[in-house]
């Protein structure tokens, strides 16, 4: 009788990718895969170390992970990712009940990790990082007709608020030919929407060809058969050149659609953050972008309370948001991660102030969001089925404007059933604060 795994993706999509590969690698030695840890004989937790609610929800899922294990359904707890790597020292020590404590360098050798702790050994091993695989075959876990294509591994911009150049490395791109063929096997299995994610994908390809080939790139995936949907994710400001906004603006698979994460606007705060651009640089930006791509969806992110932020440069930024009306944001209070430079700067924020500012900022984008949503009263959008809700009685999904489990849905209603991943016509009849309500035409 096969072994049976469960697998705990937490964090980022670029973490799932990590996920899905070693699923990949378990499936292929015959071990029997299930969605629900309490299923499982064995239990992988692949975890985020970001900032620190990612901490608590990666510690508050192994301690229930120990609680099964405890009860006799669970038995045995391998523990990998970002927390693992970032506290490498105190990890094993943090998680007695844990059999196997490994970090991210270490997710190729799954296969061993397991065969160790099934043969009643306690396994800890901590490769170099840059030992984590940059390609290979993966299961998508996703729903089946979306996933994410990883462009790249760690990151070299240093920004002095995260954590990441320290538990990922240093920015490594992903060969353009490996990528290609990884994106054809996604198509050829059922892809429909490829989301293209790099903690920076504006960057992809410095480190191996001397300059960005992110258009380039984009270009090669739209003469992928099968793939309709392509999106891009997190790219940074000082990197948006012309020719990626016209690639963007031609090629019909390449949605209208860009998160620039900027966190400020403000001159100051922004050269503590180590992050380059003033208010008048980013609004030049996104003034340009728009007139180059006609009716783009912007979204950023942004943070509040870094130390030294002043009730004038808050208001500042809240200022900025008002005036460039992003249609898509998301907004954090400051956390303050040890190891990082930020977080021995001497003038920190205390918590409930920033988190007040975050609050602030997103009370004021929901305003701009459901402005947004009113002017599409009576459009008709091109929707993917993600869904039937039982308790609205409806369908829903996502038009080319969001992203998915970042962005906002659209509920809709038909005289037939749809297939998960199907794209219909939805005309808007009626609005929500950041969601679309709307009725199939046939």
């Amino acid at each position: 009788m096969a072994i049976k795994v469960g697998m705990v993706s937490l964090g980022c999509s670029k973490n799932l990718v990590d996920s899905e590969r070693m699923l990949y690698k378990l499936r292929a030695h015959g071990y029997e895969l299930v969605t629900e840890p309490g299923l499982a004989d064995v239990a992988v937790v692949n975890t985020c170390g970001f900032i620190q609610s990612a901490k608590e929800e990666a510690i508050e899922n192994i301690l229930e992970l120990v609680k099964l294990k405890e009860d006799g359904t669970l038995k045995k707890i391998v523990i990998t990712g970002c927390l693992v790597e970032r506290y490498r020292d105190e990890a094993a020590e943090l998680f007695p009940e844990a059999d196997a404590v490994v970090g991210i360098g270490a997710d190729k050798d799954i296969i061993d990790v397991l065969d160790h702790v099934l043969a009643g050994e306690r396994y800890i091993s901590f490769p170099q990082k840059t030992e984590l695989e940059l390609t290979g075959k993966r299961i998508i876990s996703t729903l089946p007709f979306f996933t994410y294509l990883k462009a790249a591994e760690g990151c070299s911009n240093c920004c002095t608020y995260c954590a990441i150049p320290m538990i990922r490395g240093k920015f490594r791109s992903v060969p353009m030919e490996e990528l290609i063929k990884e994106a054809e096997f996604l198509a050829e299995n059922g892809v429909t929407e490829l989301i293209v994610v790099a903690q920076d994908t504006t960057r992809y390809g410095e480190d191996l060809y001397g300059e960005s080939r992110l258009p380039e790139l984009l270009k090669r995936l739209c003469r992928i058969a099968g793939l309709r949907w392509i999106r891009t994710l997190y790219c940074y400001p000082e990197r948006i050149t012309d020719e990626l906004l016209t690639v963007i603006a031609q090629e019909e698979k390449l949605v209208k659609y860009l998160e620039i994460p900027i966190q400020h606007c403000n001159e100051d705060i922004l050269r503590r953050m180590n992050r380059y651009g003033s208010r008048k640089t980013l609004e030049d930006l996104f003034a340009h972008i728009r007139e180059m791509i006609p009716g783009v969806i912007l979204r950023t992110t942004l943070i509040t309370g870094f130390p030294g932020e002043t009730e004038e440069q808050f208001n500042e930024l809240a200022d900025f948001v008002s005036k460039v009306k992003f249609d898509r944001l998301g907004c954090f209070a400051y956390s303050q991660e040890e190891g990082t430079k930020a977080a021995e700067y001497p003038d920190q924020i205390d918590e409930e102030t920033a988190s007040h500012r975050a609050d602030i900022l997103m009370e004021q984008q929901m305003l701009i969001s459901a402005e947004n949503n009113q002017k599409l009263m009576g459009c008709e959008l091109e929707t993917v089925v993600e869904g039937f809700d039982r308790y609205a009685e409806c369908w829903f999904g996502r038009t080319r404007m969001d992203a998915p489990d970042i962005d906002g849905i659209i509920f809709f209603t038909g005289n037939r059933k749809f297939s998960i991943g199907e794209y219909v016509t939805v005309r808007i009849t009626d609005t929500l604060d950041y969601d679309l309500i709307g009725e199939v035409i046939e």
